[in-house]
């Protein structure tokens, strides 16, 4: 048996009749209650009646279609519609307005709502992004009717913006984004406006590395946009979760005057970290470079390595390569992670590294570090000062960042909305 699909906007304006056919107003909007998986159901209309909006439950209407809603009861409520909390109104608080598809993880418009009849009910099934669709709206009735449905995108995969809607009380579940990687967390927020920006760093904010995760992902401007509208403290508290690279990075774009301030507040081990790569120019290998790595003495039993691999606080990219170090600290080899996990747990560091890695060092431009990590097919470079000390690494997708131009992601569609 086939489903019975009625697009919103063929209700929305529409009559409100009685039993006998006869007008008594007309259709505002229909109201859903969001926090049944995976479709709302609709619970009721909003009508105007003699300049009085009006709220009448979904069970006293007889009929919901196109161009009309019946009313079942015998007489109308006129108290005035409120709200509750939980509610949606499907048109003024999402038709045309952006909302997340979490199906790839894109900032989508909702130019029409479609609703299915079921056995409880009728219910939000569907967003219809097409911008064709937005034309029912503005066309005749009947010719509206003619527009053909576009791709349609599944309302359990849908997540609204609902920081527009206050007296709602609903907020983006964390759950929910926690699943996407950050970077397409952070492509939705430079798609998204202002605000919902912020709904969504308020979601993944309940996880503190998340949101460093997703904030190192962000471009300048926007880490700019959402710092700014932090206090110093939180600020430090959000640069303190961040890599050092990237936190030294941001901090450099602060306004003079906040910038000691939020160093201050970091806490030792990441303030002298930062102080250092702020010593380097940020387009140089210093610059560009983690100070954490994983570097042993070549004596080291492989499974004592693989250890240090584990409990280490380095970011994983950083953790690729270990390096062997010799007397005075100089680095004598490097090893794969892949060529340490084949090697017996008992041999030591010494007889899987390969001896004098390729290196760059902290004053290189980017120009020189890419033609090193290309020749040598670096994923992790080693920086090294004269005596060959290790200083930090340099990962490729560092690199890579660094060398695409600015607005990359927009250019190839990659933060853009789904119109």
């Amino acid at each position: 048996m086939a489903v019975e699909i009625l697009h919103l906007s063929s209700v929305v304006k529409g009559a409100l009749v009685d039993r006998d056919g006869d007008r008594l107003g007309r259709v505002e909007d229909l109201i859903a209650r969001l926090g049944y998986s995976p479709h709302p159901p609709v619970t009721g209309v909003v009508v105007r009646i003699a300049h009085r909006e009006l709220f009448v439950p979904m069970s006293l209407v007889a009929h919901l279609g196109p161009g009309r809603v019946q009313f079942a009861g015998a007489t109308v409520s006129l108290q005035r519609f409120e709200r509750r909390p939980g509610e949606l109104l499907l048109s003024r608080d999402l038709r045309a307005r952006h909302l997340i598809n979490l199906q790839g993880a894109r900032i989508i418009r909702a130019n029409e709502i479609e609703l299915a009849r079921r056995d409880v009910g009728w219910e939000v099934v569907a967003v219809d992004p097409s911008p064709r669709v937005a034309l029912r709206r503005l066309l005749p009735r009947v010719l509206g009717r003619r527009i053909p449905a576009g791709k349609v995108v599944d309302w359990a995969s849908i997540e609204p913006f609902v920081a527009h809607v206050p007296t709602a009380r609903l907020r983006i579940p964390y759950r929910k984004l926690a699943r996407l990687h950050p970077a397409q967390i952070a492509d939705l927020v430079e798609a998204a406006s202002h605000e919902e920006g912020e709904e969504i760093i308020e979601a993944v904010g309940q996880d503190r590395e998340l949101e460093a995760d997703v904030f190192e992902e962000l471009d300048a401007e926007h880490q700019l946009e959402f710092v700014r509208s932090r206090t110093d403290a939180e600020a430090a508290r959000l640069l303190a979760t961040m890599a050092p690279d990237d936190a030294a990075d941001l901090i450099t774009e602060l306004d003079q005057d906040r910038r000691v301030p939020v160093l201050a507040l970091l806490p030792a081990p990441q303030q002298r970290k930062i102080r250092a790569l702020l010593s380097y120019n940020p387009e140089t290998a210093g610059g560009l470079m983690i100070p954490d790595f994983v570097c042993l003495e070549p004596s080291t039993p492989v499974h004592d390595v693989l250890e240090a691999l584990r409990t280490s606080t380095a970011p994983a990219e950083a953790l690729a390569v270990v390096f062997a170090q010799g007397p005075e600290g100089r680095v004598t080899g490097s090893a794969s992670v892949v060529s340490l996990v084949r090697a017996p747990p008992e041999a030591t560091l010494a007889s899987v590294v390969r001896p004098n890695p390729a290196h760059v060092h902290p004053d290189w431009d980017l120009h020189a570090v890419t033609r090193k990590m290309t020749d040598f097919n670096l994923t992790v470079a080693p920086v090294m000062d004269e005596d060959h000390r290790m200083v930090g690494v340099i990962t490729v997708d560092d690199l890579l960042e660094m060398l695409l131009p600015t607005g990359w992601r927009r250019d190839f569609g990659m933060t853009s909305a789904e119109e």
